[in-house]
């Protein structure tokens, strides 16, 4: 069952953001960038107060993601980015990208804050940061 509301064309432009984010990080990672899209649609809270689809949470300014300004993101979504999606938007979750609203690839070691949000681990290049669970209940909350 669905955690957030999804068409088809919703599905494959999450599909295209997580391959767009974390194609290099494989399947795993490319699961853990779409929790973090599903999170900040489902969180309504912090920097994401109104964000109530895919679409507004791919194309949020400011304060969404890089991948959108770059050339990349615009591939078709192939049948393996969409299996992943769906995936994600069905409430699969994969630690530490659990309840993050948050990523980010540092130079060097995860920071242990990102803008007062605690670290909840890295996954390969990525550090993960999720809200505090009294700033934002909606991310903690299962469905």
């Amino acid at each position: 069952m669905a955690v957030i509301k999804a068409s088809s064309e919703d599905v494959r432009t999450l599909a295209r953001l997580m391959r767009a984010e974390a194609e290099g990080e494989g399947e795993l990672g490319m699961l853990m960038v779409g929790n973090v899209g599903v999170n900040r649609i489902k969180g309504n809270c912090l920097d994401f107060e109104n964000i109530r689809s895919i679409n507004d949470m791919v194309f949020q300014r400011p304060g969404g993601f890089e991948a959108t300004t770059k050339g990349y993101f615009y591939q078709r979504a192939r049948e393996k980015d969409i299996r992943l999606a769906r995936r994600v938007i069905d409430g699969e979750r994969q630690h530490p990208a659990t309840n993050a609203l948050w990523f980010f690839m540092p130079t060097g070691s995860c920071p242990a804050t990102w803008y007062d949000q605690p670290n909840t681990g890295r996954y390969k290049s990525h550090c993960f940061f999720s809200p505090y669970e009294n700033s934002c209940p909606g991310v903690y909350r299962t469905f």
